[in-house]
C-alpha cells in the first residue's frame, strides 16, 4: 500500500481547527471545559440571582449534593463578572491540609537563605483589586467545608464583611492587608460534609446561602435535548425523583442530576449507573438494605419494561 500524498492545495486541520480542541473548549465565554458546554448566559434567570446577591451581601455559598452544578454555577458567575478576564478571577479548593499560608500569607525559602513572606491566592487577588477599583475581581473557592475556613480566612474573615470593606489590617509579616468592596466570593460546598457547621457558624453573618437541590425538571429538559427515548427518558426521571425522595430520610441518599446528564440511550444509561450511580446506592444505604435493594431492583426495572413495551424488538 503506497503512501498518501498531500497536493499543494491541501490543508491539514487539527482539533482546534475545527472548533473541538483543549485551546477552543477552555473558553473564557464557557463555565466548563467540556466540548459541548454552553456559552454562558449572562441573561440566565439563576445566574442574575447568584450575581445580584454578591452585590449586596459579602458573599454566597452554593450548597448541594455533589452533581448539582455548584461549580458550573460559581465558575458562570465568576467569568460573567469579569468578563472573562483570567487575571480577574481566581479558583481554589480548601481541603484538609490546605492552610492560611496558602490563601493569606506565608513564608518560603528564599535563593539567599532564610525565609520571605509570600502572597495566598486571596490576598494577591486582593491586591490586584485594590489597584483596579474599577473592575470587579472574583475569588471562587471550592468544597468550602473540606478545610478549617475560619482558619484559612484568619483576620480577613472580619474583613470580608461589606461593613468592613476596604479597611486595613496587619498580617503576620506585619504588612498591610485589606479586601476591597470590588472583590467578590463565591464558594461551593456539600451540606453533608463534616465542617459544614464550622462554616455555618463563620460565615452565616457574612455571606448568602442558596440551596442548589437535585433538580429533575432540568434533568428531563436535558434528556429531551439528548434526544433520549420517551419512555426510557420518563422512567429515569422517575427513578431519579424516587432515589432523591429517600434523601428525606437518608441524606446521603441525594443524586444530582448531572450523574445522568450525558445519557442519550440505554447503553449511556447503564455506562452511567455502572461506573458512577451504583456505587452512590451502594454507599448512601449501606446501612438500609432493603431500600438500596429496591432500588437497584428499580434501576434493573426500567430496561425491563422497555424491553417488553409494545413495539420493542
Amino acid at each position: 500500500m503506497s503512501d498518501t500524498v498531500l497536493g499543494d492545495r491541501a490543508r491539514i486541520l487539527n482539533a482546534d481547527d475545527l472548533g473541538v480542541g483543549y485551546t477552543t473548549t477552555v473558553s473564557p465565554k464557557r463555565a466548563a471545559s467540556v466540548p459541548d458546554s454552553p456559552l454562558i448566559n449572562t441573561d440566565d434567570p439563576q445566574l442574575q440571582q447568584l450575581i445580584g446577591l454578591l452585590r449586596r451581601y459579602s458573599g454566597v455559598i452554593l450548597s448541594g449534593p455533589p452533581g448539582t452544578s455548584k461549580s458550573y454555577l460559581a465558575a458562570a458567575a465568576g467569568k460573567a463578572m469579569t468578563m472573562g478576564n483570567p487575571d480577574r478571577l481566581a479558583f481554589t479548593q480548601f481541603h484538609a491540609s490546605y492552610q492560611y499560608e496558602d490563601f493569606m500569607e506565608g513564608y518560603r525559602p528564599s535563593e539567599e537563605g532564610g525565609f520571605t513572606p509570600v502572597n495566598g491566592v486571596f490576598l494577591r487577588l486582593c491586591n490586584e483589586a485594590v489597584a483596579d477599583p474599577k473592575h470587579d475581581y472574583v475569588m471562587v473557592i471550592d468544597e468550602l467545608s473540606r478545610g478549617d475556613a475560619g482558619r484559612v480566612f484568619g483576620e480577613a474573615l472580619t474583613y470580608v464583611e461589606r461593613s468592613k470593606r476596604g479597611m486595613s489590617f496587619t498580617l503576620p509579616s506585619g504588612e498591610t492587608g485589606t479586601v476591597p468592596p470590588n472583590i467578590f466570593i463565591i464558594a461551593t460546598m456539600n451540606p453533608l460534609d463534616r465542617g459544614v457547621d464550622e462554616v455555618d457558624a463563620a460565615f452565616e453573618r457574612r455571606f448568602a446561602k442558596v440551596s442548589l437541590p437535585p433538580d429533575a425538571d432540568l434533568l428531563n429538559e436535558r434528556l429531551i435535548q439528548n434526544e433520549v427515548e420517551d419512555g426510557l427518558r420518563e422512567r429515569i426521571v422517575g427513578w431519579f425523583k424516587r432515589i432523591n425522595g429517600q434523601a428525606k430520610e437518608v441524606p446521603a441518599a441525594a443524586l444530582g442530576h448531572t450523574y445522568l446528564w450525558d445519557v442519550t440511550d440505554e447503553s449511556t444509561a447503564q455506562d452511567a449507573w455502572e461506573y458512577q450511580v451504583r456505587h452512590h446506592v451502594e454507599r448512601a444505604f449501606r446501612y438500609e438494605g432493603k431500600a438500596r435493594d429496591d432500588l437497584m431492583e428499580a434501576w434493573k426495572n426500567i430496561f425491563t419494561e422497555m424491553a417488553s413495551a409494545p413495539g420493542a424488538e
